[in-house]
Parts: C-alpha cells; sequence; structure tokens
C-alpha cells in the first residue's frame, strides 16, 4: 500500500482558483469584435438662488447700463458747465412779493411785542395784538427757536387755534419741513410734510397735504426745476388731488425764469393746463429802489380774466415805502420806519377807486433783548436757520 503525499505546510499560501472572465453576451446586430460601448452618465444641476438672481442682474445691466451711462455724460457736462442753482420753486417770486404791498397790509390797529431771550440760536417770544374792524379783535402768543440745523415755531391765538412749523436741515442741501394746525373749527385743521432737494444746479420739492395712507386721499405735489444756462432754468409741478376716495383729479404745470446776469432783474413765468398763467418780472433800479410787476391770466372755457399790478418800493437807512397799483383800481401804500433798534412803527393804506372803499392801518412793534446792547458795538450775527 502506498504511503500518503504530505500535506504542504500551513505558513504556505494556497493558489487561489483559477477563473474564466465572463464576457457579456453580444447585442443583436452588433460585432462580437468590437468593444462594448458604455452611456455617459448627464448630471443635471439645479441652479442656485445666487446664481439666478446674478444672471438676472447681468441681463438687466444690459438694459439699464446705456440709461446710467446717458445720465452719467449728464453729469458730467453739468459738472463741467458750473451752472449755478436756480433756487426753489416757492421762493421763485419772493423779489416781487418784497417790493408788492400784499403781504403787508393790514386794518385797524396792531401791536407787536417780542422779547428776545437769545441771539444765537434765536430764542424769542412774541405777544401780538390786533384791534380790527367791527370789532374783530385778536391777540396770538408765538414762540421761535432756531440755530443753523434747526428752526421750531409755533403760535396759540384766542379762538384756540393751535399752528407749529418744525424745519430739519439734515444735510446741507436737504431740509425737511412739518406744519400743522389745530382749530376748533371743523374743516381747518391739517398737516403738510414736505421736503426740499437742493443741488449744484436743480431744485426739487415734494409735498403732502393732509395725507392719509388709510384710503389714500391728499394733495400730493411734486415739483422740479434745472438750470440750463447761468441765466434761464426751467421746471415742471405735478399736482395730484385725492380729497375723497371717489374724487381725484392730477395736473402738471411748467414754469420758467430768467436772471440777469448781474442779478439786477428776474423774469418768470408759470403755466397750468387748467388755462391759469402767471408772469412776473422783478427789477433793482438802485440800491435804494427796486420795481415789480405780475400779470395773472385765467383763460378757462367758463371764465377768462386777467389782473395786473404794479409796485415799487423805496429803501432808506431807517425806513421803506411801498407803493402798488393794480388793474382793478386799487391804490395802496406801506411805509415802515425804524425810530430806534428797539422801536418801529407801520402805517399802511388802500383806496378802492371803483367801489370807493378806503382802508386804514396803524402798527407798532417794540423788540426787548435779554442784555442790554452796546450800540458802539456790531450786533451779533444770527444763525443761518434752515427755512
Amino acid at each position: 500500500m502506498a504511503a500518503p503525499a504530505p500535506s504542504a505546510p500551513p505558513y504556505m499560501a494556497q493558489a487561489p482558483p483559477t477563473t474564466t472572465p465572463v464576457q457579456p453576451a453580444p447585442q443583436p446586430g452588433m460585432n462580437p469584435a468590437q468593444p462594448p460601448v458604455v452611456q455617459p452618465v448627464v448630471v443635471v444641476e439645479q441652479p442656485t438662488l445666487w446664481s439666478s438672481l446674478t444672471s438676472y442682474f447681468a441681463k438687466m445691466d444690459n438694459v439699464f447700463r446705456p440709461i446710467s451711462d446717458t445720465f452719467g455724460e449728464m453729469r458730467r457736462i453739468r459738472q463741467h458747465l458750473q451752472l449755478p442753482n436756480p433756487g426753489s420753486v416757492e421762493k421763485m417770486q419772493n423779489e416781487v412779493k418784497a417790493v408788492q404791498t400784499t403781504n403787508f397790509m393790514f386794518e385797524g390797529a396792531r401791536a407787536d411785542l417780542t422779547k428776545a431771550l437769545n441771539l444765537n440760536p434765536i430764542f424769542q417770544v412774541t405777544h401780538a395784538f390786533s384791534l380790527g374792524v367791527a370789532g374783530k379783535n385778536s391777540y396770538n402768543f408765538g414762540a421761535v427757536y432756531g440755530d443753523e440745523n434747526r428752526f421750531y415755531q409755533a403760535g396759540l391765538d384766542d379762538t384756540g387755534n393751535v399752528t407749529m412749523r418744525l424745519n430739519t436741515r439734515w444735510t446741507p442741501g436737504q431740509i425737511s419741513k412739518i406744519q400743522a394746525q389745530l382749530a376748533p373749527a371743523g374743516g381747518q385743521s391739517f398737516v403738510q410734510l414736505e421736503h426740499d432737494l437742493m443741488g449744484s444746479d436743480y431744485s426739487a420739492n415734494i409735498k403732502a397735504l393732509n395725507p392719509s395712507p388709510a384710503n389714500a386721499t391728499g394733495i400730493f405735489v411734486a415739483n422740479y426745476l434745472q438750470a440750463m444756462t447761468s441765466t434761464f432754468a426751467v421746471g415742471a409741478e405735478a399736482i395730484y388731488q385725492r380729497p375723497s376716495a371717489e374724487i381725484e383729479e392730477a395736473s402738471i404745470g411748467y414754469m420758467a425764469k430768467w436772471t440777469g446776469k448781474q442779478n439786477d432783474w428776474i423774469a418768470t413765468a408759470q403755466w397750468q393746463p387748467q388755462g391759469v398763467g402767471q408772469f412776473t418780472y422783478w427789477q433793482k433800479l438802485s440800491e435804494q429802489v427796486d420795481v415789480a410787476g405780475d400779470l395773472q391770466m385765467i383763460m378757462m372755457q367758463q371764465r377768462r380774466d386777467a389782473q395786473a399790478s404794479l409796485a415799487a418800493r423805496y429803501s432808506f437807512r431807517t425806513s421803506s415805502l411801498r407803493a402798488q397799483l393794480d388793474s382793478v383800481g386799487k391804490l395802496s401804500s406801506v411805509y415802515e420806519a425804524r425810530i430806534s433798534p428797539a422801536f418801529a412803527f407801520t402805517f399802511s393804506g388802500e383806496i378802492d377807486q371803483l367801489q370807493g372803499d378806503a382802508k386804514f392801518g396803524l402798527g407798532v412793534s417794540i423788540e426787548s433783548g435779554s442784555e442790554p446792547m452796546d450800540p458802539t458795538l456790531p450786533p451779533p450775527t444770527p444763525p443761518s436757520v434752515p427755512m
């Protein structure tokens, strides 16, 4: 009997069994000699929010870039021309109003007592008494505070009307304003919000009168005045009125302003699409004399009317005289004289030639300070309050 074969030592590894790779079955119509075709795997990546926004703004940039480039080129041209600021639309006729007697006329007797508690910042209180005809007497108490960036004014009269005015200068070219009145009588209370923007060669203003966010009612005004040359400016004003939810009206008016090269004359024109126009002219004839003219026209279908006025002002060292004549036959005059730094009096008179009526007024103004002023020293300079 043959002896059994010796077994392999345990430390010797056995060879793995031999395997034959299995070839994939050939597909119908496929040559077995060709290698198999590997199908590519396509992975679709969902766009993220950031990539979507980037793509959207990239497309919008192609749309708005020509517009922004145009505005940038216009800004560079305006800076090169060095155009002056044309002033605000609200103050276009300030020189004319300063010459006319309309804002200085009163009837009866009037006395204003002013106590200046401080000069810089301004802080003063005023007691105003008025004795009118037919027993129309009134009293008003007012207080004013102001510095370079703020101007606060409040008043209270004998009928219970409370008025207030707040102006704030945020930057050298931006001023916000709030005006309000609380009246016992219905329909006389109001609030007005306003903001002025003054640029190097333009001015803009937005205003809201009695705005109500609840029912979107109120009166909203926006205007813009742009200097085209050193002496000429044009602008527009849009007005939207919605006194109730059922009534609304919108209109756009246009304006122009011409100024002399020496600032010795100013002409303005304003026109509303309803057919209302106003044209003014002011000229400084000398250091003491300036004149003004005003023409108002109404060219509506229901009404056609026009009224013109001419005014002159003579300014002296301690007094001034204003005279005005209009096309309806009214001749008026206001004379103001300052006897001393603390005392001044005013005479006003008006004669209506067509109606045969006359008005006369006499007023005095007394001012006092918290500290006596030295007459040999110049008066302190008050701050430039935002108006």
